[in-house]
């Protein structure tokens, strides 16, 4: 899985422990020179503390880290030294807000590598062109948007030429429209051979961009491989459990003032992390918004008395298919029948196949899309 091989990171028998949790119990493995990995997994499972006591931002409990041939838990170690071959970007930017976004690029190469000002001038403009910033340079942070602030941070992360680059969830803290700006940068850091360890939920993004997975959870990683491996092969079962729920989404329908926006974002995310295509994404989505809306929620608390719906999503890799399940309590409602005709046409144009059955005081409809 190695891109060519030499040993940057070695980690062995990495521990952290909490007054009240233990987020890594465990943790040995190796990162080679080269190597993009990301690194899923459930919340809470130790991977953002993965990265922080490989920089030494948290002091690991116990265990060793020796990077580029350097043991950096040692006590005698230089840190700030190595730190300056291991770029952090993180989730909130850490950008300086009293200094305009050429200033925050220059600083660290002049006060660390002993740039003039004028190398670190021109440098810096560069990175600013790479990551699409260059009409920027004289702005303060606070004239960005979350997007561009991150790929700030990413343009000061390299300005410091480092072996290797964590992130930190570096898509986060940001509005689903600016993920694909900074996800598009680090893709084109990945294939100018940058090493670099990411946190991320973020599956279309680490299936495409890594030559490594890591599945984190239970304090350690439970299984490390190639994308394909880990998403089409696991062998683990906690990784089975994970990424079968990946291709699963369940939503609960309880009265008309359900958050009709938050659903549409979740089969979006869901539609992405399966890299559904986008056609695919928004024929879901409207059909949702059409049996929903127009045909189900209408007759929720009256006559019928749907409530709750119950909405599951599948996906299958081997045929390509997403299966659209609904159930709702009450006598029987077809909506594709009872409900707004004008709704159900649209639901058939968009689909290969729909069908409706009412059993024991349940309704039950079936939509699929290839």
């Amino acid at each position: 899985m190695s891109k060519n091989g030499k040993c940057l990171i070695k980690i062995e028998h990495l521990r952290k422990e909490y007054p009240n949790v233990t987020p890594l119990e465990d943790v040995s493995v190796e990162i080679n020179k080269g190597d993009v990995i990301s690194v899923i997994g459930p919340s809470g499972t130790g991977k953002s503390t993965l990265l922080r006591c490989l920089n030494q931002l948290e002091q690991p409990t116990s265990g060793k880290v020796t990077f580029d041939g350097e043991v950096i838990t040692d006590p005698k170690c230089k840190m700030n030294k190595v730190r300056q071959k291991m770029g952090m970007v993180f989730q909130s930017f850490n950008l300086f807000n009293n200094l305009n976004i050429i200033e925050n690029i220059m600083a660290g190469p002049m006060r660390l590598l002993g740039k003039t000002k004028q190398e670190a001038y021109d440098e810096g403009m560069q990175l600013l062109k790479r990551v699409g910033l260059a009409e920027k340079a004289l702005n303060l942070p606070s004239e960005l948007s979350g997007g561009q602030k991150q790929r700030v941070a990413i343009a000061r992360a390299i300005a410091m030429k480092p072996d290797l680059i964590l992130f930190d969830e570096p898509t986060s803290a940001l509005d689903p429209t600016m993920v694909g700006e900074v996800l598009q940068v680090i893709r084109k850091l990945a294939q100018e051979g940058m090493t670099m360890m990411i946190v991320t939920h973020e599956m279309k993004f680490a299936r495409d961009v890594s030559n490594r997975i890591f599945y984190m959870d239970g304090g350690g990683i439970c299984e490390d491989g190639s994308p394909d491996q880990i998403f089409n092969h696991p062998k683990n079962e906690k990784t089975r459990i994970f990424i079968k729920r990946l291709k699963q989404l369940s939503l609960d329908i309880k009265d008309a003032n359900y958050d009709f926006i938050g659903s549409v974002s979740r089969i979006e995310q869901f539609s992405r992390d399966n890299m559904l295509p986008d056609k695919l994404m928004r024929n879901v989505q409207l059909a949702f918004e059409e049996i929903v809306t127009q045909n189900l929620v209408p007759y929720g608390e009256s006559y019928y008395n749907l409530y709750p719906i119950k909405i599951m999503l599948e996906y299958s890799d081997s045929d390509e298919s997403l299966i659209m399940d609904m159930e709702y309590s009450g006598m029987e409602y077809n909506p594709f029948k009872d409900g707004d005709e004008l709704s159900a046409t649209i639901v058939k144009k968009l689909t290969n196949d729909v069908k409706y059955s009412h059993k024991d005081n349940k309704n039950y409809v079936r939509i699929v899309f290839k």
